[in-house]
């Protein structure tokens, strides 16, 4: 039996999911990248909801100011020309060598800086764009050594950060929430805030706290040998599910990225159940299947089996 989604469902997907070229970490890209306006133009045709993005995904690190806004007026002329919303955006702050010792956590104070300055100007764009959520991955905070950083120092820093990006969008006005993404490692050995308990904790030390929740993910939480549905079930008693990506893992091994269902068929099982009974409202909900996606030559996008719903 097929199923055709419609926006009603609101199914969204992330720029970099569907145009994942393919790479690796021991393999170059398999194919070219995809152009983000005709992604939205193509995720339209499928039903899809909403688009939400990396700021590298949409505008290419180290672009001019010019090409930036050429990127964004195709981006925007897309989204209206098919009804696509963007429920959520983020920030790409572990790519770039400069965020190898981390973000928000770095110790040199001008990454930390420069972190803030490249988040603040995505925010500025999540806003003009509509998104109503800002997810916060801190792929690079942490450490692969007990000597590379005091623990107590980087929660330091990162509290600042949130702090101070909450601050920002409460002075701008901005209907901006923040959820934080826990993932246990990969690529760092050992990241901060690594489960939701974590990311919980954390929140009630911030200055305003009702304004960050968390965005977990199904392989994320498996990652490190956890009941997803658990973890739901904790952020859903504590008002703090904000933002939920779907996606599928095979038990403790790297982060997979299979289609949701993949992997712990069970587990997904129980985790719709509790969505629909637990009076889930999220946002929206996005798909994070990478390594699945295979498009032959011409084809141009990958098939629609890989994708989440509220």
């Amino acid at each position: 039996m097929s199923y055709q989604p419609t926006p009603e469902d609101k199914f969204s997907f992330g720029l970099w999911t569907v145009g994942w070229q393919g790479r690796d970490p021991f393999g170059d890209a398999t194919r070219a990248p995809l152009d983000p306006a005709d992604s939205v133009r193509r995720l339209a045709e499928l039903g899809a909801y909403g688009v939400t993005f990396h700021d590298d995904d949409l505008v290419p690190f180290g672009s001019t100011d010019a090409e930036r806004a050429g990127h964004v007026k195709r981006f925007r002329e897309a989204l209206d020309a098919t009804g696509l919303v963007v429920p959520m955006a983020t920030t790409n702050l572990f790519t770039h060598p400069v965020f190898k010792d981390g973000a928000f956590t770095a110790n040199d104070r001008d990454v930390r800086r420069y972190a803030l300055r490249k988040t603040i100007r995505n925010i500025d764009l999540a806003a003009e764009l509509g998104a109503r959520t800002y997810v916060a991955w801190g792929g690079r905070e942490g450490a692969e050594s007990g000597a590379a950083k005091d623990v107590r120092d980087a929660l330091d820093r990162m509290k600042e950060a949130f702090d101070l990006l909450g601050a920002y969008v409460t002075e701008q006005g901005y209907d901006l929430r923040f959820a934080i993404e826990p993932k246990p490692n990969e690529p760092r050995g050992d990241i901060l805030l690594p489960t939701v308990g974590h990311a919980l904790a954390f929140i009630e030390r911030l200055e305003r706290p009702e304004l960050y929740g968390v965005n977990p993910e199904v392989g994320h939480e498996q990652m490190a040998g956890l009941n997803f549905p658990h973890g739901i079930a904790q952020a859903l008693w504590a008002g703090k599910l904000f933002h939920i990506d779907l996606n599928g893992q095979n038990g403790i091994k790297y982060d997979q990225d299979l289609r949701f269902g993949a992997g712990d068929l069970r587990s997904a099982f129980w985790l719709v159940d509790l969505l629909e009974r637990g009076g889930y409202e999220g946002r929206a909900t996005s798909t994070s299947s990478r390594r699945v996606r295979r498009t032959p030559p011409g084809c141009g996008h990958p098939p629609p089996g890989a994708c989440g719903t509220t």
